[in-house]
Formats: C-alpha cells, structure tokens, sequence
C-alpha cells in the first residue's frame, strides 16, 4: 500500500473515535431516558397501605394465631385501618373499619367482585361452579339470580314456611321429653337447621340411611362436618404454587379428595332420585333441586346449566345455611344465658305477645322487635364469619388515598368493624337495646355492621337464615326456662374455621315454663 493511502486511513480510523463515541453516548443517553420515562408512565404505587415488617420466604405469616380475625384486629390497632400484609409473597390487603369497608364494597365494588383461586374450593365446588366462589363474570351473574330469583325469593322463603314451624315443634318435643336431664342444645340446634336445610333442598330428611347414594343424613351431618373443616384450612399453595407439596405431605389434599367423592356420590344420589320423580308425575311440592333441574332442563337464563354447576349449587346452600345458621342460634343462647336481664325482657316479649300453651307462629315473629335486636346484637358480636370470603382486585385502584395493586387479595374483617370504637359505643358489651331504635338491616347497607357482607359478593340467603333461627329462638325461650347443670360454668372458648362457633357445646337444663 501507497503511505500516503496508508496515511489516510490511519487518520480516518482515529479521527472517526470522537464521533464513535458521541453516538454511543447519545445511545446509552437515550436508553436510559426511554427507560425512565417508562418506570414514570407506570401507575404510580408510591404509596401503598402501611405494612408490618415481613420476613423473606413467609412474608407475615408468622405474625398469623389460630384465630386470624383477632390477629388481624391486633396489627391493625398498630398500622391503622386499612393495612397490606404478605402471605409469602402475595400481598393481602385488611380492611379493618366501616370506611374501609364502604370504599371495597361500595365505592370500588365492581373492582373488588372478583374471588382469588383456591384449589380447595375449586376441587369441592366443580371447579368453583357455585355462587359464592365462582369468579365475577356473566356464569357468576346467571347463578346469583337463580338463588336470587328462583331458590330465595320472598315468595320461596314463606312458601316452606310449614317445614320450618314442623321441625321447629319436634326439636321442643325431643327438649320436653328430657325431663330433669341435661341437654345438649348444640346438637340439637345442629339437628334441626340440617332437617330444615333437607326437607327445603333436597325433598325430605336423610335419617333413614335411603336414598343420596346410600348415605344416611347422620352420615351426611358428619361428612359436611368434615367438609366446612376442610373448607377453613390455610392453603399455602395458593400463595406460593412451589409449596403445594406442603398439603400433599401433611395429608389436606388427600382428604379433599376423599371428601369431594363422599360428597359427589351423594348428590348425584340425590339427582337421579329427583330425576326419577319427574319421570313419575305427579303433584308435589318442588325443592331446591326440582327448581335447579327445571332451570336446567328449561335454559331459562341463556347460559347452559350442566350437572356439576347443580351439584355445586346444592352445595354452596348446605354449607351456607346449616353451618352459620346454627352457629348463631348457639351464640344466641350462650348470650341469653350471659346476661339473665335479657332473657327476661326477650321472655317477657314473647309472653304478651303469644300464649304460654301454644308455640309461636311466624305470623308472631313480626311482633317481635327485641327478639330481632338481640339477633342482630349477637351478630354483631359473633358473626358466623368474622372475615367476609376473600375478594381479589382486577386492576389498580386507589382506597382511602392508598394505591392497591390489580390482583391484591381483599379481606375484610367485619368482627373488628361491629366492634369499632368509632361505630359502637361500649362495643365489647351485649346491649340489644341499642338496635332498638336505630334502622339498620342485615343486608349490608350499612358497613358498621356487616354480618353477611355487602355489594354484589354479599350473601343472598339471609332472609332464607333468619326465617329459622328467629323461629327457633323464639320458641325455645318462649317454652323453656335454661340453666346450667349444677357446679358446671358457661364456657364461650372459640374455634376457628370457614365460621367461628363454640369450642365446647352448650349442655342445659330446660325446665317447662308455665303461667
């Protein structure tokens, strides 16, 4: 090569350096720009509820007791009322106030309407084809207005009206008939709202060990019994997918799977049975899987209805109405018993107003309106479900001035709430009084007090509920005179589960009550 082309080029090569470098700086200069400007165009959650500190791998699981409604009250008395935890790694967001709650169920309802995954639910339930866990969409909607429109409307309710007072009158019978021996009211409370619950859903009682696939209703009480258990275990699982071999080893999911085909086998006992009734006519009074197979078979609400989603329905009423129903009714007594002065007024209602010889009707009920305060005043107290079903958000949103994550699981503790200082006064005593004078319903209208949740995930079966246990306190004290048995105190120790009932079952003395 010529030096002077050789010279040229050496010149080019390092003369071309500088401008190199220029553009590699204006490059990097405007990934990082385009970088930033995406982190700055993200939805802005700098400023998440407060949090306890976590731990790495298990979050705030640590700082969860047996009973998590008062563990949650507990950190919420330290990070306020609306507080993110971690379970492992999946934020959980507590509501632990009326605005709290108002801002989840009202305010961004539509947001928090969704249900997160649970594998026991869904390995129960059909793939969680009920009412209560299905995931908000338009099979949701459909479902909710067949319980809504078909199995509890008013007129449905009132019409098994006559089953209600029937089962009623034979648990006063079997009470009567004990003479001076103790009784296990618990049980027999249990008993009546699984006898109702059969006789309304299912057609008849399942005492006789017919019918269902073979399964007696003694053995159906003891496989529900296992069911709500098994429906109340933590699942972590469902927080880190890579720990689901935690209930595979200690044996959860092998009793789901038990369970679930128990269950099964006796629901589609139950259909065919029903089904074979059709295919002999004849007059009748419908139940609940009458009115699910004619929706069924009719396609009335558009969407195809297969026999899983009959079977999770059916389901969804046998854990809803039996367990919370008569866990209330024992919480009700336990309170009466408590407090004397109040089992006086309640009886001295029920005196004027029916006669001592006769049992109370529900044309009687409406008359009643400090039996309705001290249901309501043991709700309060005592709700069947102290943290309302889980809710999950479907994008980002704000509550209270604090930015909450799409997929953020929601969980509202409605016992801190019915239990606010800034709602209640002297919340932590039994005073039916204050319900008295003071309009509020259990439909979720007002969010100091929510029982049974609010807004479109709140329960549709509390007229269905209240129907039994009013009749069924009402006639209990209308008839009988409780006491303990000699030398033995009244326990009210909790368990926890998909409810919250009596650790130790309430065993009395019923004495007849005379003019």
């Amino acid at each position: 090569m010529h030096p002077h082309h050789m010279h040229i080029q050496l010149a080019m090569h390092f003369s071309l350096h500088p401008f190199i470098f220029s553009v590699l700086s204006l490059f990097l200069f405007l990934v990082f720009l385009l970088k930033w400007l995406s982190i700055t165009a993200r939805p802005p959650h700098k400023n998440p509820p407060p949090s306890p500190r976590k731990l790495p791998v298990i979050g705030n699981l640590h700082q969860i007791g047996p009973i998590p409604h008062l563990s949650f009250h507990s950190l919420s008395q330290a990070h306020g009322p609306l507080m993110l935890i971690h379970f492992a790694t999946a934020p959980v967001l507590i509501a632990s106030s009326s605005t709290a709650a108002h801002d989840i169920m009202k305010t961004h309802d539509l947001v928090f309407s969704n249900r997160p995954k649970s594998t026991i639910c869904d390995k129960f339930l059909y793939g969680s084809k009920d009412v209560a866990f299905s995931p908000y969409g338009e099979y949701w909607r459909q479902m909710k207005s067949i319980f809504v429109l078909q199995l509890l409307s008013n007129k449905q309710v009132q019409s098994f009206r006559g089953v209600r007072e029937e089962e009623t009158a034979l648990m006063i019978k079997k009470i009567s008939g004990s003479g001076c021996d103790v009784v296990n009211l618990s049980e027999l409370i249990v008993e009546l709202t699984g006898d109702v619950v059969c006789r309304v859903a299912l057609g008849r009682k399942y005492d006789d060990g017919s019918g269902g696939g073979g399964r007696g209703r003694r053995g159906l009480k003891k496989v529900l019994g296992e069911f709500v258990e098994l429906f109340g275990v933590f699942d972590i699982g469902d927080f880190v997918p890579r720990l689901k071999w935690v209930n595979r080893v200690n044996g959860v999911y092998g009793r789901v799977e038990r369970l679930s085909k128990e269950l099964d086998e006796f629901l589609e006992g139950v259909v065919k049975e029903h089904e074979g009734r059709e295919r002999k006519g004849g007059e009748r009074e419908q139940d609940f899987v009458d009115v699910l197979l004619e929706v069924q078979r009719e396609n009335v609400t558009g969407i195809p209805i297969h026999r899983d989603s009959v079977k999770a329905l059916i389901l969804d009423v046998f854990a809803a109405a039996t367990n919370t129903t008569s866990t209330t009714q024992e919480w009700v007594m336990t309170e009466l018993l408590k407090h004397p002065q109040a089992m006086k007024k309640l009886q001295a209602e029920f005196r004027r107003t029916a006669q001592p010889n006769h049992p109370i009707t529900e044309d009687d009920l409406d008359q009643m309106p400090y039996l309705k305060a001290v249901i309501k005043e043991t709700l309060r107290l005592h709700p069947p479900g102290p943290l309302i079903v889980p809710r999950q958000s479907t994008k980002d949103v704000q509550v209270m001035g604090y930015d909450i994550a799409a997929g953020t699981r929601v969980v509202v503790n409605a016992w801190a709430i019915m239990r606010d200082l800034a709602s209640w006064e002297e919340p932590e005593q039994f005073r039916p009084e204050r319900f008295l004078n003071r309009p509020i319903d259990l439909r979720g209208h007002n969010f100091e007090f929510l029982p049974f949740g609010a807004g479109r995930r709140g329960c549709p079966g509390i007229q269905f509920a209240a129907a039994i246990k009013e009749l069924a306190i009402a006639n209990l004290v209308h008839k009988f005179d409780f006491a303990l048995p000699d030398g033995v105190e009244l326990d009210v120790s909790e368990v926890a589960g998909i409810t919250v009932h009596k650790k130790f079952p309430l065993l009395l003395v019923a004495t007849t009550w005379s003019c």
